[in-house]
């Protein structure tokens, strides 16, 4: 007589005990939500940003989390950012590309030294982490996620919001994703991206609680409204654990349908 088997536990999978996350950008907004998420899934959680206090004040939610104060737009910022973490924590599960900066601005009016410290933070920066990330990994023979955190308008033009630095480096950095993950496949780390459509942040502040604003986000989405807290907690600890062990290269919309029309 065959012996039953154990039920299988589909949460299991979606679990980070024992592994090391680093999230930048994460002082505030999303990029604070996403470490607390993780940590509250078992993670030992690396915050990294600039505003040093608000890291502080952030530690104090996580279970023997780390702080590191990096400016990513400076030169050698992105390296200083990893080799900290290593240096604590001796190795980088998991990396976050969340930290990010959007100037509204027409094309027309928008200088060329903007449009290149946009591309520096939204772009190359998250470059310079996930090579440096995925190197230690692949040295060290260990398996790594890296999640980029990019945006609908990654996939669509941003039209009257006049977005143009931000728009060509989320663009740019969703495709950096497939090509990554072209590279790296065979090696073990996997490359993935969420393409958040409108939440509440330090960014879209003055979105949020402006009539005309909030009537575009609604009435782009055909869910008709703006994502809500804890939204994207799921697409992020599905790419960031096991549950998505045989998922990379994707770009995973959570836009409440922005780019499906």
């Amino acid at each position: 007589m065959t012996e039953p088997q154990p039920a299988p536990d589909p949460l299991a999978p979606f679990r980070l005990d024992g592994r090391v996350v680093l999230i930048t950008g994460a002082s505030s907004g999303l990029g604070a939500r996403f470490a607390r998420t993780c940590g509250a899934a078992g993670a030992r959680v690396v915050v990294a940003a600039r505003r040093a206090d608000r890291l502080a004040s952030l530690l104090d939610e996580l279970d023997d989390g780390v702080a590191i104060e990096v400016d990513l737009a400076a030169d050698g910022g992105p390296e200083h950012c990893v080799s900290e973490t290593l240096a604590a924590t001796g190795r980088i599960d998991v990396l976050v590309n969340n930290a990010g900066i959007s100037t509204v601005s027409p094309a027309l009016d928008f200088s060329t030294a903007e449009f290149r410290r946009e591309l520096e933070i939204d772009l190359v920066a998250p470059f310079a982490l996930a090579r440096d990330v995925a190197r230690h990994a692949i040295e060290h023979r260990y398996p790594a996620s890296i999640i980029n955190i990019g945006s609908v308008l990654g996939a669509v033009g941003g039209g009257k919001l006049r977005v143009p630095g931000y728009a060509a480096a989320k663009g740019g950095l969703h495709n950096l994703t497939r090509e990554l993950a072209s590279q790296w496949g065979r090696k073990g780390v996997r490359v993935n991206a969420i393409a958040p459509g409108w939440f509440a942040s330090e960014m879209t502040t003055a979105m949020f609680g402006d009539d005309s604003a909030e009537a575009y986000m609604q009435a782009g989405a055909v869910m008709g409204r703006p994502g809500a807290d804890g939204e994207l907690d799921g697409a992020l600890l599905y790419l960031a654990s096991d549950a998505s062990s045989f998922v990379t290269g994707h770009i995973l919309h959570v836009d409440g349908g922005w780019v499906a029309t």
